[in-house]
């Protein structure tokens, strides 16, 4: 199985006093954005390109795609992950560890900031536009939604990830 990683950059922080039961929130990848994969080929996700996988999937959430560090999970309720008019929305209730601990207080400060996703595409979909100097991959519909992080450097410049209180996160996504 060929899996692919994308990389989020420009994530929004949000800290709030009221943490009785923090969660991080944020957006794994953002619909309709163009992402330049090592100057290989240019890159965009389309709206419900996620659709069959959240369905089906048991994916994880990760420190920095590191399956050791895991801090959520789809089957085990920790990791709700759905698609909205914005795109791939999570919010993870992490466990009180030390690595989730270390990882919100980062988040918190502002030095970890973005999201990224590790996908594959066999059994997906995509359209080229090669009509370009650098080719142009629509991602339709990936093949299986394995796990998303969140990491200290990104690829795509439109995600964010957020430190709220339970109350907060029932509220909705804030834009800022």
């Amino acid at each position: 199985m060929n899996n692919e990683v994308r990389v989020h950059a420009g994530m929004k922080v949000e800290a709030r006093a009221d943490e009785s039961m923090p969660r991080l929130v944020g957006y794994a990848s953002v619909f309709e954005t163009e992402a330049n994969i090592g100057g290989m080929f240019r890159e965009v996700i389309r709206k419900g390109a996620f659709t069959d996988a959240i369905l089906r999937d048991d994916i994880h959430a990760l420190d920095n795609h590191d399956y050791g560090r895991v801090i959520g999970r789809k089957k085990a309720g920790t990791l709700t992950i759905s698609e909205d008019e914005r795109g791939l929305r999570v919010e993870i209730t992490p466990p009180n560890t030390t690595i989730a601990r270390d990882l919100m207080e980062n988040i918190g400060a502002g030095n970890i900031d973005q999201m990224s996703f590790s996908f594959s595409m066999e059994g997906g979909r995509q359209v080229w536009d090669e009509s370009g100097d650098i080719p142009l991959r629509s991602i339709e519909k990936v093949g299986e939604l394995l796990e998303v992080s969140v990491v200290p450097r990104g690829a795509y410049e439109t995600t964010e990830i957020a430190l709220r209180s339970l109350a907060a996160s029932r509220q909705g996504m804030e834009t800022a």
